[in-house]
């Protein structure tokens, strides 16, 4: 599996969105389906920022991870 997010991408799914879901979750009610809804995509967001792959990202073609290019002598 090839990275598809950069450091950037992942830093703020880390540090911005899933800390933000999980602080709605809780305003709704933990225990609610938006509130179970919520949970889940914060844990997704910390799962594909942690492995650095997003397969939405994949299946639309998106890439946020710089390309390293080969320099040839």
């Amino acid at each position: 599996m090839r990275h598809n997010m950069g450091k950037a991408d992942r830093v703020v799914r880390t540090v911005l969105v899933a800390p933000l879901l999980a602080v709605a979750a809780l305003a709704v009610g933990w225990s609610s389906i938006f509130g179970i809804v919520l949970l889940v995509l914060a844990a997704v967001m910390l799962a594909t920022s942690a492995v650095g792959y997003c397969p939405l990202y994949r299946l639309v073609g998106l890439s946020t991870c710089p390309v390293r290019r080969a320099t040839h002598a």
